[in-house]
Order: structure tokens, then C-alpha cells, then sequence
């Protein structure tokens, strides 16, 4: 528990960003002191950025009988809400994240509204007033549309490590520097993980010739670039084609070619490029022209960047990604380290399947692979599931202090290695009663497959030559286990734990 309710707000408004709902309630705090219902307006207290910004949130909230809407907005992004109330007390999910998956809820008590959100948080609140109204942004009309030539970068997926999940904020430059010479010395380096991307929270203000600075936290951008190639690995930063990145930091917007300059001066090799604040100034059919002026400037740029977009899959993404100068975009909402949001993330990926390939790929978000809120069986199925639907593999935990079972799960040489297969297809599930069953054709004319045991009992798998497309399986490896085992009659069974997988290659050489 923090010390104080700014406290909390500031810490929580962190967590609230990427999974789009705590924040939110935080606001409704106050509904309950002059009526019942939690129908109004209301607004979190200003918290003060790394860089000196204000940082403020507004909330329109609509309960009608039993059922709640709403939609938050902070400077940096917009939340589309739903959820319940049962008497004083009330529970709200995100509209584009897991149904079965509360982000919080709360009881209205003496006039207030108290709130816990998963990580146990308490917080409270006030109306919104005029002081809390949110700036209007000139109007930019986009680019044309046309294609931006493939950059040749990610012919397979990209592999490395991001700050968000661990650290969210609370990223440094020292933070970084430990991060690096933790991938070299872990074996993360050597087993691919070569791009170490800074996300959120970098940013400081713009200087007089309009150039982006780093805040306090990064105080040599250039140097930090340095070193990490130093460690033979490549940088990653963050930024957003709106005025503001999510957590309310200066982004591109107007700035685009002079921003990749910048990056590229400073020896970046990656950008996330986050839709947040945009969804003010634009609509959701503008995307593709919108991430096409950033495609552009990071040609223009002179340095080959992997760009990433990460605009949560709207607007059928898969399908245009490529052509504005992408090589990997986000598919789903932000993950979180749970079973359901996991599973919610990589069964949403399934239409994208066939748009995956050598230097194009969907992106189902980072992995969760060690940050402690699921079990080592659970956190297996999710390395395979990336794997198998060629997914860009970027850790997001702490990688200066991993379990042997953490290390086991991450540089497991054999499940990367179809994640990385060259021929980069994208596996798709079939369902049998508790089991998932996700195939992927290899380069080499094998198969890799995944059995996902989706229910709370350990349950027999049997898997079939035939239903991999295979004439016969002359060879098998269980790639969890590290042995080879044999088909009999055509056919291999296993049993598969609860939230569990059972991970083969196949060949019928």
C-alpha cells in the first residue's frame, strides 16, 4: 500500500495504461458522493511526468440498471469500458481484452467509491472539472497511400527483450545497461534475443529546432546505443504517431522524419510505434497512411530500423502492415501475465494466420515467460503457442535474476528454432473438447505441433500422422522433453497436465 492517494494514482495510471481499465474506475471514485448511480463525469488527480508534463485523465461513465459503459481519455489514450454493478458494489472489464478477466472493481462505501485492482492497489478519487478538460490538436492530413519498399530486416522473428512488462516507468539508462550484459551473460544473446528495446517513459521535451530530447533517465541516448552494441546486441525504442506517447510523453505527431533522424543519430535498430494519442486526431481508417509517413522517414533515415507497429489490431492490419514499410504489428490488446489474457491474446491471432512470413509478422504481444503470476506448465504453453504461430519472441522479464525453469522455458533452443523456421508459417488451432491442437509446416518438410490441454484435469492426447498432413511419422521429437519417441500405427499419445502442452516435430524422412 502506497503512502498517499497521489501515490497510488501514479503508480496505477502506469499498470492502467497497457491494460486499459484500472485507471478508468480509479476515476469513479467520486460518483457515489452525491448519487447512486455512476452515471457522470469524472477525473483523476494531475500527476507530473519524468519530463515536467502534466499528465491528466477524464472519464464519461453511463450506468443504465445493472450494466456500465464508458470511455476514459488521458492525454496519451483512449479506453472503451464496460462492465456491471450490484448494489454499491461494481466490476469493469476492458471491451478488448479477455471477458472472463476483471481489471478491477470496487464497492461505493460512505460516499466514496474504494477500488482494488489485481495487484491489490487501493485507490480513491474526484470529480472532473474544466481544469481537467483535455487539449485540442491541430489537424494533420496524411500522406497519400502507396507502398514503402521492404526494408530486408526480419526475415524471421524478431527476438530480444522490452522494459514494459517489468518496468514500465520505472526504465533507466543503468536499468538498460544491466539488461544488456544480462542477455550476453544468461545465454539470452546467443540463443537470439539480440534487441533490447526501451519503451515508454524515455521521452523529454522538444528544444528550440523542435528535436526530441531524452528526459533525465536517458541522459546520452547516443552513448546507451553504444554500449549496447558493445554487448553485440541492437536497440530498441518507443514512440507513437499521435501528439503523445500512452503514458502522456512527447510522440511524432508532426514530427515523423525528424524523430527517425534523430533515432537513427543515435543508433537505434528498432522502433514500437504505439497507435495511442493518434485515435484523437485520426480514425481507425487512417491507420495505414498514418504508420505509412513513419515507414517512409525510417527509409529516409539512412538506417535500417525494424519497425514495429503496435496499433492493437485495427483495421485489419495484417493485410497492410507490409506495404507501409512494417515488419511486425500487434494483433490484440496488451497482454498480461495470466492464464486468460494469454490464451485470449494467441486465439485472437488465428485470422491473421495468413498473412504471416519472412519479414511481415503478427504480433500477439510480449512474452510474460517469468514475471511469477503463472505456473511453469502454463508459462511452456506460452512460449510454444508463440513459436508456433511465428511470433516475434520478446521477453519481458527479469533477465539478471531467472529460475532454472524460467532459463529452461526461454532458451529452449529447440522450440525457438520453430519459431524461427525460415519458411515462417503461421500454425492454426483445432479443438477437440478440452484439447487445442495448433500444427506448422516447417521449412524442411517436418511439422511441429502443439496439443494445449485447456482444461483444469490432465487429459490423454493422441496425436496422428494423418492430421498433420503426413503420410507416415518416421521420426518425432518431444521438444519439451528433449527425446525422440515413436508413432505406433500411425499415431503418438501422451498424457498433457492441466494449462499444459505437449510440443512434437514430426517428419516422415
Amino acid at each position: 500500500m502506497h503512502e498517499n492517494w497521489m501515490e497510488q494514482i501514479s503508480t496505477t495510471a502506469v499498470w492502467a495504461r497497457r491494460t486499459g481499465l484500472l485507471f478508468c474506475v480509479a476515476l469513479l471514485a467520486v460518483a457515489g458522493c452525491k448519487q447512486q448511480s455512476l452515471t457522470g463525469r469524472w477525473a483523476a488527480p494531475i500527476k507530473t511526468l519524468e519530463n515536467g508534463d502534466p499528465q491528466q485523465s477524464v472519464l464519461e461513465l453511463k450506468q443504465e440498471g445493472n450494466q456500465l459503459t464508458g470511455e476514459l481519455k488521458t492525454s496519451g489514450y483512449i479506453d472503451q469500458l464496460k462492465g456491471t454493478v450490484n448494489g454499491n458494489h461494481f466490476v469493469l472489464y476492458s471491451v478488448m481484452g479477455p471477458p472472463t478477466s476483471p481489471s478491477a472493481e470496487g464497492d461505493l462505501v460512505n460516499g466514496e467509491l474504494h477500488l482494488k485492482d489485481s495487484d491489490g492497489h487501493t485507490i480513491d478519487e474526484k470529480p472532473a472539472t474544466a481544469a481537467n478538460d483535455l487539449p485540442t490538436v491541430a489537424y494533420i492530413e496524411p500522406p497519400p497511400l502507396h507502398n514503402v519498399a521492404y526494408n530486408g530486416l526480419a526475415k524471421t522473428p524478431p527476438m530480444g527483450w522490452n522494459s514494459w512488462n517489468l518496468f514500465a516507468g520505472k526504465i533507466d539508462d543503468q536499468t538498460v545497461r544491466t539488461m544488456a550484459d544480462a542477455l550476453v551473460t544468461s545465454g539470452m544473446k546467443d540463443a537470439g534475443y539480440i534487441y533490447l528495446t526501451i519503451d515508454d517513459t524515455w521521452e523529454g521535451v522538444r528544444d528550440a529546432q523542435g528535436n526530441l530530447q531524452p528526459n533525465h533517465k536517458f541522459p546520452d541516448m547516443k552513448a546507451l546505443a553504444d554500449y549496447v552494441h558493445s554487448k553485440g546486441l541492437k536497440l530498441g525504442i518507443y514512440s507513437s504517431p499521435g501528439p503523445r506517447t500512452c503514458e502522456g510523453y512527447p510522440a511524432s505527431y508532426g514530427h515523423e522524419d525528424q524523430d527517425a533522424k534523430s533515432f537513427a543519430s543515435w543508433g537505434v535498430d528498432y522502433l514500437k510505434y504505439d497507435w495511442c494519442s493518434a485515435e484523437y486526431v485520426y480514425k481507425n481508417e487512417q491507420l495505414q497512411p498514418v504508420y505509412q509517413k513513419m515507414g517512409e522517414a525510417l527509409v529516409k533515415s539512412g538506417r535500417p530500423i525494424v519497425f514495429s507497429l503496435c496499433e492493437y489490431g485495427f483495421g485489419g492490419v495484417e493485410k497492410w502492415g507490409g506495404g507501409v514499410g512494417g515488419n511486425l504489428w500487434r494483433t490484440t490488446d496488451d497482454i498480461r501475465d495470466e492464464w486468460a489474457s494469454m490464451m485470449f491474446n494467441i486465439e485472437s491471432q488465428v485470422p491473421t494466420a495468413p498473412y504471416a512470413g519472412p519479414g511481415h509478422w503478427n504480433d500477439p504481444d510480449m512474452l510474460e515467460i517469468g514475471n511469477g503470476h503463472m505456473t511453469d506448465e502454463e508459462y511452456r504453453t506460452h512460449m510454444s503457442l508463440w513459436a508456433l504461430t511465428a511470433a516475434p519472441l520478446l521477453a519481458g522479464n527479469d533477465v539478471r535474476n531467472m529460475s532454472d525453469a524460467t532459463k529452461a522455458i526461454l532458451l529452449n533452443k529447440e522450440v525457438i528454432g520453430v519459431d524461427q523456421d525460415a519458411l515462417g508459417k503461421q500454425a492454426s488451432p483445432v479443438k477437440n473438447g478440452d484439447l487445442e491442437m495448433w500444427v506448422k509446416p516447417l521449412a524442411d518438410g517436418s511439422v511441429a505441433v502443439g496439443v494445449v490441454n485447456l482444461g483444469a484435469a490432465a487429459a490423454q492426447a493422441t496425436v496422428k500422422a494423418s492430421d498433420l498432413g503426413l503420410k507416415s511419422a518416421k521420426s518425432a521429437r518431444d521438444l519439451w522433453a528433449h527425446t525422440d519417441v515413436k508413432f505406433a500405427n500411425g499415431a503418438y499419445a501422451a498424457t498433457v497436465p492441466s494449462h499444459g502442452v505437449l510440443m512434437l516435430k514430426v517428419s516422415s524422412k
